[in-house]
């Protein structure tokens, strides 16, 4: 019995394995580009399945296609979303035509065979899935959605959810102070929660920033088909399919007011990967924090213990290691390669289309899973969980020399720094020093370099 069958489509014959769901133009992507073995994510395939379930709806209620032609369509969509198996019909690898038109017949034809099934009729890959659209501006437009919903469902949630952590730890951790580190050497004392307030700060300006894209990133090319002009669509498609895809979805899309921008550049994309690239270096800035933090435990900072998640070593007994923020640092460090390839991509719109859509797709959604995943680690396996070596704290704060800081406006700062130098070479606290070239009474000195006191700011 073969194990293939007979598809055909505008170049001719060609062999297709017997029990796919998608035809001609599919295999032959699939013979073209053994490229990377990566398919497009599950996440854009999804939003593909969407753009056809809102096209055969606007379609439908704009009497371009049959209500059975439509509903048949529409039930398939559904239906495909809710199985398990649906990637193995997304066979097409990443790197292929850059207008992502492989993918678009992917799932024109997936949709075609299933529909033709249910309705027990033909429908046409080209003429019913795909009618009122092509892949110029249907890509572009999965491009938008994909990581328009993956920013609005997971990102933003995990980035707000990162906040709340940090702020939560922050409250914990006011009656902490620590020796604050500029150039990673003893500087003037901080609190714990203004350290970690700092974070949150970080977080929340990245939060602010993407949520300023949004509205960019859900306007979309949908209806310039071909080149922008927007031939073969109906003249009220644009606006009807993003109403119809905003109530499939529960986020608002709309038109673009000029196509020709939206099918020719991806500065969208782009302009969001830039701010994803941000996003990463404040995660790659706590991560080392808390690095730097937990390092030790004796010939290290000390200052807090990251929460023990697994052996450290395969040959050193007992050593563990900052696992998490060890992760969400590579990832962010892929996050920021993955913008190196997307600006790259960006500047490949020529004339009426950018040609590099698949791999800006795939890089920006990539992007969007490592930091909506590692920032969720961060939060629940390093913040939330780390314990503070209060000893290890005091050790280092009272014999700190800068604390001399304090008496500046007093003695002023060379004999300040004289003070600090003979600190550090006798290895004594400053208030003893201090005491012994000054006139100004222990008690005095006691309050003026408090630590505690000295996170307040002020003269």
């Amino acid at each position: 019995m073969s194990s293939t069958r007979i598809e055909r489509d505008s170049m001719g014959e060609l062999e297709v394995p017997i029990d796919a769901l998608y035809g001609a133009q599919t295999q032959r992507a699939v013979n073209n580009f053994p490229v990377s073995g990566q398919t497009m994510p599950e996440a854009f395939i999804r939003a593909l399945i969407l753009v056809k379930s809102a096209a055969a709806i606007s379609n439908s209620q704009l009497e371009c296609l049959t209500q059975d032609q439509a509903d048949a369509i529409i039930s398939v969509c559904s239906e495909l979303l809710e199985r398990d198996d649906l990637m193995q019909h997304f066979p097409v690898d990443v790197y292929q035509t850059g207008s992502g038109t492989s993918s678009n017949m992917n799932a024109n034809e997936v949709i075609a065979t299933l529909a033709s099934e249910k309705l027990g009729q033909p429908i046409s890959a080209n003429d019913h899935v795909n009618f009122g659209q092509s892949s110029n501006d249907v890509i572009p437009s999965t491009v938008h959605i994909s990581a328009a919903l993956q920013l609005n469902n997971t990102l933003l949630p995990a980035l707000r959810h990162l906040l709340t952590t940090i702020e939560a730890k922050a409250e914990t951790l006011k009656g902490y102070c620590k020796t604050g580190r500029t150039h990673l050497m003893d500087a003037m004392p901080i609190r714990m929660d203004q350290s970690l307030l700092s974070w949150s700060a970080q977080v929340r300006q990245n939060i602010q920033h993407l949520e300023a894209l949004q509205p960019a990133i859900q306007t979309l090319a949908q209806g310039g088909t071909a080149v922008g002009t927007g031939i073969n669509a109906h003249p009220n498609f644009a606006r009807v399919f993003n109403k119809n895809l905003s109530g499939l979805t529960g986020v608002t899309f709309t038109a673009g007011d000029n196509f020709f921008a939206l099918i020719g550049s991806q500065d969208t994309a782009v302009a969001l990967s830039g701010q994803l690239k941000a996003t990463a270096v404040s995660v790659m800035k706590i991560a080392n924090d808390l690095r730097w933090m937990n390092s030790g435990p004796l010939a290290g900072l000390g200052e807090i213990s990251l929460e023990a998640l697994q052996p450290g070593s395969s040959i050193m007994p007992g050593k563990v290691n900052p696992v998490i923020p060890e992760a969400a640092a590579m990832a962010a460090a892929q996050v920021m390669g993955n913008d190196a390839a997307i600006t790259i991509g960006g500047q490949s719109g020529n004339f009426e289309l950018n040609v590099m859509l698949p791999m800006i797709a795939y890089n920006l959604l990539n992007s969007i899973e490592l930091l909506a995943n590692s920032t969720t680690l961060l939060a629940d396996k390093a913040i939330a969980s780390f314990t503070v070596n209060e000893d290890k704290l005091n050790e280092a704060l009272h014999q700190n020399p800068i604390l001399v800081t304090a008496l500046n406006p007093i003695i002023g700062y060379l004999k300040a720094a004289e003070i600090a130098k003979q600190a550090y070479k006798e290895k004594r606290a400053v208030i003893d020093v201090a005491e012994e070239h000054t006139d100004i009474p222990r008690e005095e000195l006691a309050r003026l370099l408090d630590p505690a006191k000295l996170t307040e700011g002020g003269l």
